[in-house]
């Protein structure tokens, strides 16, 4: 009786090892985030400003937005289109898992000295969340909350 109980044991012990062993593994945010991302919602405030295919969007020029975020051999920069067709190009960073940094965005978008932040609400694969952190002038001062998706 004894040893079927550690048989058991035994099978127990290899399955758990097996099914935690075979988790698949999340890779970076960095390597996550690093994509070409288009708008699929915009919020200035908490009025709603575009949504893909919307036919009476207050912003229809965010069909246009566009955030190029690459990172080749440690190289990470960006290229941003906003809802105005402007296209800025520099680098980009995070702090920690939570915080996208532009900077270096030539020429400066207006009201920035070339740098935007935002924070990461969400990141999974084909969808991002970020918010504004500072108010957008283009806007009207309105802090922005983007939601995008990679096609």
């Amino acid at each position: 009786m004894k040893k079927s109980y550690s048989l058991i044991w035994c099978i127990a012990l290899v399955f758990t090892l097996i099914t935690v062993g075979c988790k698949e593994k999340v890779k970076p945010a960095s390597e996550r985030i690093a994509k070409a991302w288009t708008a699929e919602s915009v919020k200035h405030g908490a009025a709603v400003a575009y949504t893909r295919g919307g036919s009476s969007n207050q912003f229809p020029g965010y069909s246009a937005f566009r955030l190029a975020l690459t990172n080749a051999s440690g190289a990470m920069t960006v290229s941003f289109t906003d809802f105005e067709g402007s296209t800025f190009n520099g680098t980009w960073a995070l702090e920690g898992e939570s915080k996208l940094i532009l900077s270096g965005l030539t020429p400066q978008p207006t009201g920035t000295g070339g740098t935007i932040e935002f924070t990461i609400n969400s990141l999974e694969d084909a969808k991002l969340v970020l918010t504004r952190l500072k108010g957008s002038s283009k806007t009207g001062g309105s802090i922005n909350e983007y939601t995008l998706t990679n096609p």
